[in-house]
């Protein structure tokens, strides 16, 4: 069985072709495959190869207190998902070209997993206001499922996001707004820019579609999360479609 990993944190990184080339060789020195992005902002990246492996490859970075809050995501499927490795140095480790989006100080506030379950379950927040789902996925990603009732936007890449939204802001202003994605990295940036940008009512889902698949399960959610390699789209159980029928949904 192949360990598949999802990991991302937003921490100041000084020189980050020298850190890339550090991570690719520990991660060639493993056999892992996958994608790793390092920016002067931080860190992304996608990996799979045995449990073991992916196990050295994280240690140092645990050990490093640039990334003492990096979480990471843990499937599983029968085979790699991804052909090769591929490492690469990026103006941002996830591209949105809006200034004030990378989270220096302090992240947009977030809604945890569980409790976002409960306030699906009883119709709104904590404080009575009714909750809507902003998808900030591409269409491609939502073609494969998301939120029920969630707000999805005609997007084809995510710097779209900003004048897709623009027409729906007025009816948003009475709502609790949680942002969405597949590992949380694009729903934080989006949050943090809509914060900046007037909207005050926004939260961010913490650690993503995938968080919520480990924590909660499929509540609420229909259909499966498309995934960027092989596995096609990860079940709420986190079964990949590429390992699994429609039906195991």
């Amino acid at each position: 069985m192949v360990t598949n990993i999802a990991a991302y944190h937003f921490t100041p990184i000084d020189a980050p072709q020298t850190f890339a080339a550090t991570l690719r060789t520990r991660a060639e020195t493993l056999s892992l495959r996958g994608s790793v992005l390092v920016a002067g902002e931080g860190l992304n990246m996608f990996l799979a190869g045995e449990a073991e492996a992916i196990a050295a490859f994280l240690a140092p970075l645990h050990e490093d207190a640039r990334f003492a809050g990096l979480r990471v995501k843990y499937s599983y499927s029968r085979r790699a998902p991804f052909a090769r490795l591929k490492v690469k140095v990026k103006p941002e480790i996830i591209s949105f070209r809006r200034p004030g989006t990378t989270p220096e100080s302090a992240r947009a506030p977030v809604v945890e997993p569980r409790t976002l379950a409960r306030w699906l379950e009883q119709g709104h927040d904590d404080t009575g206001r009714r909750v809507v789902m902003l998808d900030t996925r591409n269409a491609q990603e939502t073609e494969h499922g998301t939120f029920a009732g969630a707000l999805t936007l005609p997007i084809d890449k995510f710097t779209d996001l900003p004048a897709a939204l623009a027409p729906h802001r007025d009816a948003l202003k009475d709502a609790t707004v949680v942002s969405f994605c597949t590992g949380g990295i694009r729903c934080e940036k989006a949050a943090l820019w809509m914060q900046a940008d007037g909207m005050d009512n926004v939260l961010q889902l913490d650690d993503g579609i995938l968080g919520y698949f480990e924590q909660v399960g499929g509540f609420g959610y229909e259909g499966a999360c498309f995934v960027f390699d092989e596995r096609v789209a990860l079940w709420p159980d986190l079964t990949p479609q590429m390992d699994a029928p429609a039906d195991a949904a």
